[in-house]
């Protein structure tokens, strides 16, 4: 079993690597870019069986230590 984890930080968190991709990209010709959020992806091999165990037991990795939750929000998919 694989789970995904996306890791975004949280709507009105200043994200300087997303303003600094931004400016990159203008820089570049690109210039129909107004704004980028960066974030983290993180792929999971599970040995779990259960699709919902192994969602609480990313989610418990997540609340400890994958993601800052207090400026970071996280999606989990389960494949």
């Amino acid at each position: 079993m694989k789970a995904r984890v996306t890791i975004m930080l949280k709507d009105g968190v200043l994200d300087p690597q997303g303003e600094a991709i931004r400016h990159a990209l203008g820089g570049l010709g690109h210039k129909g870019v107004s704004g980028v959020r960066q974030g983290k992806l993180i792929e999971l091999d599970l040995t779990a069986t259960d699709p919902e165990a192994a969602r609480s037991e990313v989610a418990r990795m997540c609340e400890g230590l994958l993601a800052n939750t207090v400026i970071e929000k996280y999606s989990i998919e389960i494949a």
